[in-house]
């Protein structure tokens, strides 16, 4: 019997990806952060900034799972997790600024120091106990630091996801192959992109 491919190809493994870890630190430290230095009640700029985070991390998620048939879909989603890092951005800054703490420049020693330790570390376990002592500023500044790391790694991937559907399509290229190839005739399986059919983490990084 010939070869039939599958419409719905293997998705999901976000949480092996490194864009997805990362979020998890933006949402937690945010979290930690709003804890710390906000109020309770009565204060929106918690909701705000903890959405915001949540958000990042959901719609990574979400268009992981939607790019086994919708990669319209897992492109969107990619982006409103993006857009989301901008707001959150803004979050910090404002408050930085609101409390006259001061925002770390690009050059500053304190930033490349922060970069590296964003690089080699991707796990909240690794963040929490500097969320438990560190002053706000500091904390405000790692945050942004991570999320510009985190926003840049988003934009590569959106960039792959586009070249990716240009190249190959979606479902409809795929279910047209797959009706092809159930009538016996040869089909087109350059449909199936690597990033649509990894199988593993590794594949899906």
């Amino acid at each position: 019997m010939a070869e039939i491919p599958k419409i719905v190809l293997p998705h999901g493994g976000y949480r092996n990806l490194i864009v997805y870890k990362k979020s998890d630190v933006i949402y937690q430290g945010t979290v930690a952060f709003c804890r710390r230095f906000l109020p309770a009640h009565g204060d929106r700029t918690v909701d705000q900034m903890t959405q915001a985070a949540r958000s990042c991390k959901q719609n990574i998620a979400e268009g992981s799972a939607a790019s086994g048939t919708s990669k319209e879909t897992e492109i969107k989603l990619t982006n409103v997790a993006r857009a989301t890092l901008d707001e959150l951005i803004e979050d910090y800054l404002d408050w930085l600024k609101s409390h006259d703490a001061a925002v770390w420049a690009a050059s500053d020693e304190k930033v490349k120091a922060a970069r590296e330790f964003a690089i080699n570390n991707a796990e909240w376990p690794a963040w929490k106990p500097i969320f438990e002592s560190r002053s706000p500023e500091t904390l405000a500044n790692l945050m942004l630091t991570l999320c510009h790391q985190t926003r840049y790694m988003l934009d590569k991937m959106i960039a792959a996801q586009e070249e990716d559907f240009k190249k190959h399509g979606g479902v409809r290229e795929r279910m047209h192959a797959a009706r092809t190839a159930a009538r016996g005739e040869e089909w087109d399986k350059s449909v199936f992109s690597r990033l649509d059919s990894a199988n593993t983490a590794e594949e899906l990084e």
